[in-house]
């Protein structure tokens, strides 16, 4: 892992699958000073087509899931959630996020974890459990970089212990 990656996955891992898991209790308020956890980024489109595009998207998703649930790191946060659920809100918050035209339904970042108790190792499990996942899934490398690098910041609202 090059260092560019290794720095991502530090800082990425929980947004991604700890938000969505956090999704299936009753809906929180919105917390008016948490950053916005679906920009949209335009220039990014390009990556989005690397992806495959929405369906591509979905397949990363249904990938990532297998592979969440398989770790031992990751399961409790997993098994017992509203799986379809989480997977949907994950495509559509990285959907927006690429410059895919999706609107993301889901709350922010710190409404959505809070409670959860996620450290910085629970974090690095699930970044490593993404890049396995896009790996499978083929995307290419620079373009897996490109998301790690939009979502990095969103760890400063998942991690709470």
């Amino acid at each position: 892992m090059n260092f560019y990656r290794s720095i991502l996955a530090a800082a990425l891992s929980l947004g991604l699958t700890f938000s969505a898991a956090a999704q299936t209790a009753a809906p929180a308020q919105q917390d008016p000073t948490a950053p916005n956890p679906a920009p949209v980024h335009p220039e990014l489109k390009g990556v989005f087509e690397d992806f495959g595009g929405e369906a591509g998207l979905t397949a990363l998703m249904d990938e990532f899931m297998v592979v969440m649930l398989a770790d031992p790191r990751m399961r409790p946060f997993f098994e017992n959630t509203d799986q379809p659920r989480v997977k949907r809100q994950l495509v559509e918050q990285f959907c927006a996020i690429l410059g895919g035209g999706c609107t993301y339904t889901g709350r922010d970042m710190k409404s959505a974890h809070a409670g959860l108790k996620i450290d910085r190792a629970d974090f690095n499990a699930l970044v490593e459990d993404l890049q396995v996942a896009m790996d499978r899934k083929g995307v290419p490398f620079r373009s897996q970089n490109k998301l790690l690098a939009v979502l990095a910041p969103m760890h400063r609202e998942m991690i709470n212990r």
